[in-house]
């Protein structure tokens, strides 16, 4: 794509996918550290990744969350939790109820306390808006990825998921609309996405404006 594109490529020696870390465009970075700091990955420190993944994005700070290692293809990519929408503002999608016993519902809320503790690049405190989880999902497999937050941002546009949940549908919706005023938000049944373990954003790649 770069080739094709006439852009240079920057070769970061890291093993890893552009769902795992998360850019606001302006300094600041957000990863899983069990996406990167991971040996089915990349077999050297958490600080050399670190250097590696600012140099690339050209970012100077890079928050790091504990995520969930080895539980799933992904170990667990970042853009199907939380998605910066500009500088400090950012979309984060959490269950209203969530169960002490399962990490995939509460791995989440460690991430956002460590991202809400934090400030960016540039000093200033993050504004968070959480989407809750749907309840009422179309499919009802366990590993199934119900991930509002795994869209996807075109000229105009934002194709984002919805799952069957008229209440939480909605508020996505609604969410993703504050966020992106001057953007028709388009939602879309894409459960065989997520029957696959992912989800638009995964199976979609934006192209750099020349």
């Amino acid at each position: 794509m770069a080739q094709h594109l006439g852009l240079k490529n920057h070769d970061t020696g890291l093993v890893g996918e552009p769902g795992g870390v998360e850019s606001d465009g302006h300094g600041t970075l957000i990863a899983h550290e069990s996406s990167w700091v991971n040996k089915n990955r990349n077999r050297i420190s958490k600080a050399e990744i670190e250097t590696r993944l600012l140099a690339a994005y050209g970012a100077n700070k890079l928050i790091w969350a504990p995520g969930i290692k080895n539980q799933d293809i992904t170990d667990y990519h970042i853009d199907s939790l939380a998605r910066f929408t500009g500088a400090g503002r950012m979309i984060i999608q959490l269950i209203d109820d969530p169960d002490p016993s399962d990490p995939w519902q509460i791995v989440p809320y460690d991430t956002h306390d460590i991202i809400a503790a934090n400030r960016t690049s540039t000093g200033r405190k993050f504004d968070i808006t959480v989407i809750p989880d749907p309840d009422k999902r179309r499919v009802k497999s366990n590993d199934f990825v119900a991930s509002y937050a795994n869209y996807y941002v075109c000229n105009g546009a934002v194709i984002a998921a919805q799952f069957g949940d008229r209440r939480t549908d909605k508020a996505a919706k609604r969410a993703l609309k504050q966020h992106y005023p001057g953007r028709e938000i388009i939602t879309l049944n894409v459960d065989p996405l997520g029957e696959l373990g992912g989800g638009i954003h995964c199976a979609t790649q934006q192209q750099p404006k020349l």
